[in-house]
């Protein structure tokens, strides 16, 4: 008997039908993720409004998609749907007869629930000065949130997002359980098959944590890129903590130049 509990040939022999299984996985996961961040911003702006009729069916959303299991969400999604004889006649059974279709819809609704609050916080951090100074500068509340709240809310919410993003992506291994073939369905065809169970599940965690440490040395570099002016700053000055981007640096210059009053000697000359 092996002193190893995994047997490398049989890794090395269902190798490639795992490296299929992981494209499925990633290809779902920039799927959702795409449209998680398409989703979730209007959502936490609709959450973050002070109109009753936009706030509360935001906040009803989150309750709920946060608080609902996955599985069940896939469950009903996948199996629940099929169930209702109008949309299996209907046009949109092209979506919901298709598992991965399906899947992508669980996924989707259970991940923007999350980024929600991820988007609404980072955008609360952003101090409340900035906004007020841009007003006073005749500046428009789109462009103030274009070009000042939403660069510094991406680096103020790149941590949570990242993982978001992490935790995320190790829980798609759920989707197998509505036949969508991913690495983790792979790699329990390959343990029904051999009855090894140390084998498929080791290779596919490896797998696993390949694609995550991936993920996470690209916000790293992310975050590098963002910041790249705070070290440019930090250098030549020798100072620390967050500074404000140049296009906001630039409307402070502008609101001090018009509240400062000029000296005694520019007056009489």
């Amino acid at each position: 008997m092996s002193a190893l509990p995994i047997d490398l040939e049989l890794a090395a022999e269902s190798l490639p039908e795992m490296l299929r299984g992981l494209g499925t996985t990633i290809s779902i996961t920039v799927v959702v993720l795409l449209l998680g961040l398409v989703l979730s911003v209007p959502m936490a702006l609709a959450r973050m409004s002070k109109r009753p009729w936009l706030s509360w069916p935001a906040a009803c959303f989150v309750v709920f998609f946060r608080g609902a299991p996955l599985l069940t969400l896939l469950y009903l999604v996948y199996y629940g749907f099929g169930q209702i004889e109008s949309l299996r006649e209907g046009p949109l059974w092209f979506v919901f007869g298709s598992a991965f279709a399906c899947a992508v819809i669980g996924l989707t609704l259970n991940h923007v629930a999350f980024m929600v609050d991820v988007v609404r916080g980072s955008l609360e951090a952003v101090p409340a000065g900035l906004v007020e100074a841009a007003s006073a500068l005749g500046i428009t509340p789109r462009q103030t949130f274009r070009e000042i709240q939403m660069p510094l809310a991406m680096r103020y919410g790149l941590a949570a997002y990242q993982n978001e993003v992490v935790m995320f992506t190790k829980g798609t291994a759920v989707i197998s359980v509505i036949t969508v073939v991913d690495l983790t369905a792979v790699a329990n065809a390959v343990f029904e098959q051999t009855y090894d169970p140390f084998t498929p599940m080791l290779t596919a965690a490896f797998l696993y944590w390949t694609l995550v440490n991936v993920i996470r040395l690209g916000f790293g570099l992310l975050e590098g890129h963002l910041n790249r002016h705070l070290r440019a700053h930090d250098a030549s000055r020798g100072e620390a903590g967050v500074r404000l981007p140049a296009a906001v640096a630039a409307l402070g210059r502008r609101l001090r130049l018009a509240v400062t009053p000029s000296t005694p000697k520019e007056q009489t000359s």
